[in-house]
């Protein structure tokens, strides 16, 4: 059984001690390649210097919790990191009205601008969407007939949001939110209508573990991927083998992953 990990924020501190051990451990648990998250152009930088290191594949964006730091320089940084063999995407890019931590007009602006430089670079992207789905649709769908393919990262919402971004032929990556039994249970009956070419998993790591682990751990990461593919595939009605092999292909094709040797 194999695993493709479509979020994991690698270059974040609680993995500087010991991220080779990271990467072997999710090797040993089945997981063939992760995609590493620029959040920021640094974050971005450290995503994609990572990605050469170990043999993986990153994204490069500026995050909604980011936006206010937008000008002409990220555009030039993302750029040129686009250019880069190893970054297949761009984002983590999109809207977040739940924390706000960047003021929504520029939020707006930095979303816009890097779903024209994923168009004009012929780059999927890598959404990010909290309490904002109606504005976030608003925004991206001038950019869709243009972009090549884009998934809602980490999806978290309720029904509506997620059959509108089925409708407009969008891709959902499922984390471990639907294992926590505080706020993710609505999802179990959401993931089934997902169809297979359309879902993803990831975990998010080391962000959103899950809460159903015994012991739990202090800190997720991707070795517990399958962990959360178990749970969308009970939620699905699916094995964990079938799960695995229809988002592996998805994720393989969405980023233009080669297939294992």
């Amino acid at each position: 059984m194999s695993w493709i990990d479509i979020g994991v924020n690698l270059g974040h501190r609680r993995f500087a001690r010991d991220r080779e051990a990271v990467i072997a451990r999710a090797r040993e648990a089945g997981v063939e390649a992760m995609v590493l998250t620029g959040t920021s152009v640094a974050e971005s930088e450290r995503a994609a210097e990572l990605a050469r290191a170990f043999g993986e594949v990153a994204t490069a964006g500026v995050h909604p919790h980011d936006a206010a730091s937008w000008d002409d320089a990220a555009a030039d940084a993302l750029r040129s990191l686009a250019a880069r063999p190893e970054v297949v995407a761009i984002g983590e890019c999109g809207l977040d009205f739940d924390r706000d931590f960047s003021p929504r007009p520029a939020q707006e602006r930095c979303f816009e601008a890097q779903l024209a430089l994923a168009a004009e670079l012929e780059l999927p992207v890598f959404l990010h969407e909290r309490a904002a789905h109606v504005r976030f649709l608003a925004l991206l769908e001038p950019w869709l007939p243009k972009l090549p393919a884009a998934v809602v990262h980490c999806f978290t919402g309720e029904g509506d949001a997620l059959d509108a971004y089925l409708a407009r032929d969008l891709h959902v990556g499922i984390t471990g939110w639907i294992c926590d039994e505080r706020r993710g249970t609505h999802l179990k009956a959401l993931v089934p209508r997902i169809p297979a070419g359309r879902l993803m998993v990831e975990t998010d790591a080391p962000f959103l573990t899950p809460r159903d682990i015994r012991p739990r751990p202090k800190r997720n990461e991707p070795a517990l991927l399958p962990h959360v593919g178990a749970a969308v595939a009970a939620a699905r009605g699916e094995t964990p083998d079938a799960l695995a092999a229809h988002t592996t292909r998805t994720a393989r094709s969405f980023f233009g992953l080669p297939s294992p040797a």
